[in-house]
């Protein structure tokens, strides 16, 4: 659902069920006195899961595309299901876990509407960068918008170029 659902939707829904009034947010503050809403962690966790399937998608592909004779060999060498997937099967898919993380990672540092139903918008609290570029548009602060879009292009850049340099690499046979 995070993938397909418009994200002012989803994060309307988390507001809902992370607010001290309702369901599981109740629950989380009568008891651990936890509060998601309008906090830090509340916009990571809706992030963490607005972007999950971005992450999942590519590291299950990956694993469906090994052969299962790794993990058979594993298994006939003793190794248990946990450290057949530590030690040989997620070795054997650094490029996939690597471009997943960073496609994770972007498109959470862009994203706007989940941010902005659970964090809101407070100065120093919850403010991402996506929302510093909403509000200056706002305010018709070009200059601050275009120096909060450039940060962003470039970190997103560097990110790409990093991924497409190191899957290179890493496709690389030992003879070459």
């Amino acid at each position: 659902m995070p993938l397909v659902l418009p994200p002012s939707v989803l994060g309307f829904y988390l507001l809902l069920a992370f607010s001290p009034q309702h369901g599981i947010g109740k629950w989380l503050y009568d008891v651990f006195d936890v509060q998601f809403v309008f906090s830090f962690q509340g916009l990571v966790l809706a992030s963490f899961i607005y972007s999950m399937p971005f992450m999942v998608g590519p590291i299950k592909s990956a694993l469906q595309q090994l052969p299962a004779s790794l993990a058979q060999a594993s298994y006939t060498l003793g190794k248990t299901k946990r450290e057949t997937f530590i030690k040989v099967l997620l070795p054997n898919i650094k490029p996939s876990l690597l471009t997943a993380t960073v496609l994770t990672f972007a498109h959470t540092m862009g994203e706007f509407g989940v941010v902005l139903m659970i964090g809101g918008n407070i100065p120093n609290i919850t403010r991402v960068a996506s929302i510093a570029v909403y509000d200056s548009v706002e305010r018709m602060d070009y200059t601050g918008a275009n120096n909060y879009a450039a940060i962003l292009l470039c970190i997103t850049f560097v990110m790409v170029i990093s991924v497409f340099v190191f899957n290179k690499y890493q496709a690389k046979s030992p003879l070459e």
